[in-house]
């Protein structure tokens, strides 16, 4: 099976906004070793930032729209792209470049869960792929409804197990 990281959303603006989110540098410590681990196997490393409206903190180009610099990816070795929608495969070739690749198992992390993590986990299994959901390497803020550790836990149990397989960062391999 062929593998890739896919990291969603890292970006400048939705890491160090005003609303944090939770657990962030243990996530963002989970993800450089990731990257790092993908990089020492030779995984292709994909990374979509989301591309809000024109004005909007996230508009194409902003500072805030910027993927987080602490990640170090290279746009010469990594394959980064952009989204208008939660879902990284709507309207993106991202499916594509995938199958061009002989890829067919995608670890997804990122941010913010119950938007952009759960759209591409359920896309990915839609689309015949094979997505690996890392528990402890997706995040999201707290909402007035629920405090972010329960849409997490929440969705760790929704998605594993019918549209994605769970693991923890510490027990990738890829």
């Amino acid at each position: 099976m062929s593998s890739a990281l896919l990291i969603i959303d890292m970006q400048v603006g939705l890491f160090n906004g005003p609303d944090k989110p939770h657990d962030g540098e243990r996530l963002l410590a989970n993800i450089q070793q990731l990257i790092r681990q993908a990089r020492a196997r030779k995984v292709p490393i994909y990374a979509v930032r989301h591309t809000g409206p024109q004005g909007s903190p996230i508009e194409a180009g902003s500072p805030f729209w910027q993927l987080l610099p602490d990640l170090e990816l290279n746009a010469s070795t990594d394959i980064l792209f952009d989204k208008g929608k939660p879902n990284a495969f709507f309207a993106t070739s991202l499916a594509q470049q995938l199958r061009a690749g002989g890829i067919d198992e995608l670890f997804i992390v990122g941010m913010k869960t119950q938007y952009c993590i759960d759209s591409t986990c359920r896309a990915a299994a839609d689309l015949g792929f094979n997505p690996v959901l890392v528990a402890d390497a997706h995040t999201c803020m707290d909402t007035p409804a629920l405090p972010a550790r329960a849409i997490i836990e929440h969705h760790n149990a929704t998605l594993g197990g019918a549209f994605a397989r769970l693991i923890n960062s510490a027990d990738v391999t890829f």
